[in-house]
C-alpha cells in the first residue's frame, strides 16, 4: 500500500486551482535498504514546495532541482540514487541507507489533464480502485517516457496508443488493481511501471466517548478514513473529531439501519456501556468486518460473548479483547497508541488473526 495520495492533495489541489502545473514522482525502483518502497509517491511544486516524502527527507531537496528541468521541458525523467556508498561520495548526502533509488519524474499541469493525479484523486474521492501504468523505458517514439496506460475503461475518455491497449499490459493492470501492488511490465518497445493506489483503511469507532479522541486523531494523521458512532448527544459531537470523515448520532441496536456495514474495514467498540456494547457485537456478528476490538477486561468479554449466544462463534475469531498492544501505559494517548499499533498491523497484514484467550 505505497501509493498513498492523501498527503499530496492539499498541494495539488492548490496548485491546480491557481493553473500551476507540478511535478509527480513515483518511486519505480528499490534495491537494499531504502526509507520507501516502489510506488511510493510525492509532488513538486514550481516554488520547491513539496508533499510526500520518498526518502527521510535526505534527497527530496536534490530532487526540486530535477523537477525544475521537468517543468521547464515537459519531459519525464529518471533519477537514481546510488547510496550504497560508505560515505556517499557521489552525493555527498551522507545518507548511510545501503540502497538504491530510481525515481520517476513526470509533469503535470493544464496540458496534461494534470494527470495521473487527477483520475488518481477521483478515485480516492470514490473510495474505488484504481491502477495507472507509466511508461519509465520506451524504443517506440509514439510512446515516449511518462506515457500513460490506464485499465479498460478508466482514465481519460481519449483512445490511448495500441501499445498502451495491449492486452499483456491491461492483464498487468487488472492484477495491479487485484493485488493492490508494485510490478513491472515489460512488452517488446516498453518498461512500464504498474501500481494500484493505496486506498485508505475505513475505521468505525463505536463510542465517541473522550477516550475516544486520541484513537481518531492517530487514525486520521495516518490518513485512514475514519467514522465514529455514539448513542449520547453529549458524545457525538463533530467538533470534538476533527478530521474524521463522518460523526453519527444513533441507538447500538440502529446501527446497521445508520452505516453500511460492508464498506467497513476494523471496529472498535469502546462505549464503556455493556448493554450498548452488546447491541454493537450483535450488528457486526454478521457484518464483513475483518477486525473488530473490544475495550475492557477479559471476563467482560467473556460476559458478552455469551450474552451474544450463537452469534458469538461468528465473531470470536475477529475479536480484539482486550483490543490493542501490550505496549504498557494507562493514560488514554497510550490506550489509543495500543489500540491504533494493533489495527495497523492488521491493516498491513502483519497480525496473526488467530484468536487468543
Amino acid at each position: 500500500m505505497e501509493a498513498l495520495l492523501q498527503p499530496l492533495l492539499p498541494l495539488f489541489e492548490r496548485e491546480r486551482a491557481a493553473g500551476r502545473a507540478l511535478v509527480l514522482g513515483v518511486l519505480v525502483r528499490t534495491d537494499g535498504s531504502t526509507y520507501r518502497k516502489p510506488g511510493a509517491l510525492m509532488v513538486i511544486a514550481g516554488s520547491g514546495e513539496y508533499a510526500g516524502l520518498l526518502s527521510g527527507g535526505c534527497l527530496e531537496g536534490d530532487l526540486r532541482g530535477h523537477a525544475q528541468r521537468v517543468l521547464a521541458d515537459g519531459n519525464a525523467g529518471l533519477v537514481r540514487y546510488d547510496l550504497r556508498s560508505p560515505d556517499d561520495l557521489l552525493w555527498g548526502l551522507g545518507i548511510g541507507c545501503e540502497g538504491e533509488m530510481q525515481i520517476l519524474l513526470l509533469r503535470c499541469g493544464p496540458d496534461t489533464g494534470w494527470q495521473p493525479l487527477a483520475s488518481l484523486a477521483a478515485a480516492l474521492s470514490a473510495h474505488a480502485p484504481a491502477a495507472v501504468g507509466i511508461v519509465v523505458e520506451s524504443a517506440d517514439p509514439a510512446v515516449p517516457r511518462g506515457s500513460l496506460a490506464w485499465p479498460a475503461a478508466a482514465g481519460p475518455a481519449e483512445a490511448p496508443p495500441a501499445a498502451l491497449a495491449a492486452p499483456s499490459l491491461q492483464a498487468a493492470l487488472a492484477q495491479a488493481l487485484h493485488d493492490r501492488r508494485a510490478a513491472w511490465h515489460e512488452d517488446g518497445a516498453l518498461r512500464v511501471f504498474v501500481f494500484a493506489l493505496a486506498l485508505p483503511p475505513r475505521l468505525l469507532i463505536l463510542g465517541a466517548g473522550p477516550d475516544a479522541v486520541p484513537v481518531a486523531e492517530f487514525a486520521v494523521r495516518l490518513h485512514w478514513q475514519v467514522t465514529l458512532a455514539d448513542h449520547r448527544s453529549a458524545y457525538a459531537v463533530a467538533a470534538h473529531f476533527p478530521g474524521a470523515a463522518r460523526v453519527v448520532l444513533a441507538a447500538p441496536d440502529q446501527l446497521a439501519a445508520v452505516l453500511d456495514l460492508r464498506q467497513v474495514d476494523a471496529a472498535v467498540i469502546m462505549s464503556h456501556h455493556l448493554l450498548s456494547d452488546l447491541a454493537y457485537l450483535r450488528a457486526l456478528a454478521p457484518a464483513p468486518v475483518g477486525y473488530i476490538g473490544l475495550l475492557g477486561p477479559a471476563a467482560r468479554r467473556d460476559t458478552l460473548l455469551a450474552e451474544l449466544g450463537a452469534s458469538a462463534e461468528r465473531v470470536r475469531p475477529r475479536l480484539r479483547a482486550p483490543v490493542g498492544l501490550p505496549l504498557g501505559g494507562r493514560a488514554p494517548e497510550s490506550v489509543a497508541l495500543a489500540i491504533v499499533a494493533q489495527l495497523h498491523q492488521y491493516l498491513h497484514g502483519a497480525l496473526n488473526t488467530d484468536y487468543k484467550q
